[in-house]
């Protein structure tokens, strides 16, 4: 380990992490950023999945212009989905031209270190800094129901496990959840050839209607301005001016977190979800027990009416809830010292915590700055208020690797 730490770890390489990586080596610092690029996206996602968010919602958080999803794809159009594997590769070339240098490989341990930290790696490797930007994704944070905890993974798992569906070809598979998630893992399944049968606790399904792309004068007033989460001009002020959400209270704060936004599937999914996926809605779990070599789950409606769905898997699409107990690459002392509300860190307005020099980005945020933080249209937000407080309280005299505002050159671009 050397005895010189450098500026700032930055620890996962997904979007928010590249983001707030571009913004800070941008400007000269010392940054490591541990993890593959893109990886969470590329192995906990099934292949023929694709994005929910438009195209303009779907770009990381670059310092200059240049970078966005629709650059690097230029036509792509309101309406028109993002393949899962196009995202990826957009992602990864970012990552090349605006984070070069990350490292492979897992933290397995965040703890004090003098003024600063001691980043340990999966190989052993520590590393001295003196600023941690948790940046981990969703990942960390996969809801199983408690209804289902404790059944062996042959038999229960999250849909964040899979990234071939294949294994489930020909078997009776219950899918719990209303989402997009659920959705489309059920149209994958059968697609593949297996039995999906949807189980959700909403009466009735929603799906989100297709955008107009055309929309006159009257229905833009009506409808509002549209954003990174939609249309609506309450919904612009959560996509677009997080710093703000951070002022309400905070069982405002909760609210808008678990409503923006609720389950509902996208419009270029309703005509694949047809015949072949069994939908029960209107239903909770009460329990689940291991059966020969299956699992029986027992749901009740709201008459108390119970049921018993007989299948040999149950995939979990039931979302993420942030819980600082589960970053357990965070040493049990240094946890114990950061302050949470329920479950979540306490951030100020720079995304810092209240142990100096360590950050939380991504969901872990959405608790302090709202639902945009559940989605990559955050990541630029996230990576220029922590950027800009490193950037001030970190020592002066470093020499900039590129000017801020520069882009890179042409031949960066068409990589």
């Amino acid at each position: 380990m050397s005895d010189s730490a450098i500026d700032v770890v930055i620890v996962g390489a997904g979007p928010y992490g590249l983001s707030t990586a571009a913004h800070l080596q941008n400007i000269g610092l010392d940054v490591r950023v541990i993890g593959t690029p893109m990886q969470f996206w590329d192995v906990g996602m099934p292949p023929g999945m694709y994005l929910k968010s438009e195209p303009f919602a779907s770009s990381l958080g670059a310092p200059q212009p240049g970078m966005a999803f629709t650059d690097r794809n230029p036509g792509w159009r309101l309406g028109q989905p993002i393949p899962l594997e196009t995202f990826v590769a957009y992602g990864r070339w970012f990552a090349s031209v605006c984070a070069p240098g990350t490292t492979p490989g897992e933290v397995v341990d965040i703890e004090r270190g003098g003024p600063g930290y001691v980043v340990t790696l999966a190989d052993g490797e520590e590393i001295r800094t003196r600023t941690v930007v948790v940046a981990v994704g969703v990942g960390p944070f996969a809801h199983i129901p408690e209804e289902l905890r404790g059944m062996p993974s042959w038999l229960v798992s999250h849909s964040t496990d899979h990234n071939d569906l294949g294994l489930f070809r020909g078997k009776e598979v219950a899918v719990v959840g209303s989402g997009q998630s659920a959705l489309e893992t059920a149209v994958l399944l059968a697609d593949i050839g297996a039995r999906p049968h949807v189980l959700a606790r909403r009466v009735r399904l929603d799906w989100n209607p297709r955008p107009n792309e055309r929309r006159s004068l009257p229905e833009k007033l009506r409808g509002g301005p549209r954003s990174g989460l939609g249309s609506g001009y309450r919904t612009w002020l959560w996509a677009e001016r997080p710093g703000l959400v951070r002022y309400l209270p905070e069982a405002t704060r909760q609210r808008l977190v678990r409503e923006t936004l609720p389950p509902a599937g996208a419009w270029w999914l309703r005509d694949r979800c047809d015949e072949r996926v069994r939908v029960t809605t209107g239903v909770h779990l009460l329990k689940a027990i291991e059966q020969d070599d299956g699992i029986a789950v027992t749901t009740t409606d709201r008459h108390g009416r119970r049921d018993v769905v007989e299948v040999e898997h149950v995939v979990c699409a039931t979302g993420f809830v942030p819980d600082l107990a589960r970053l357990t690459m965070i040493s049990s002392d240094l946890r114990a010292r950061v302050a949470s509300r329920l479950g979540s860190p306490v951030l100020s307005r720079d995304f810092e915590s209240s142990m100096p020099g360590l950050y939380f980005a991504g969901l872990a945020a959405a608790a302090t700055f709202g639902p945009v933080m559940r989605f990559v249209h955050g990541s630029g937000f996230a990576a220029r208020r922590i950027s800009g407080h490193i950037i001030r309280t970190t020592p002066r005299g470093r020499t900039p690797l590129r000017r801020p505002g520069t882009v890179p050159g042409p031949d960066a671009l068409r990589t």
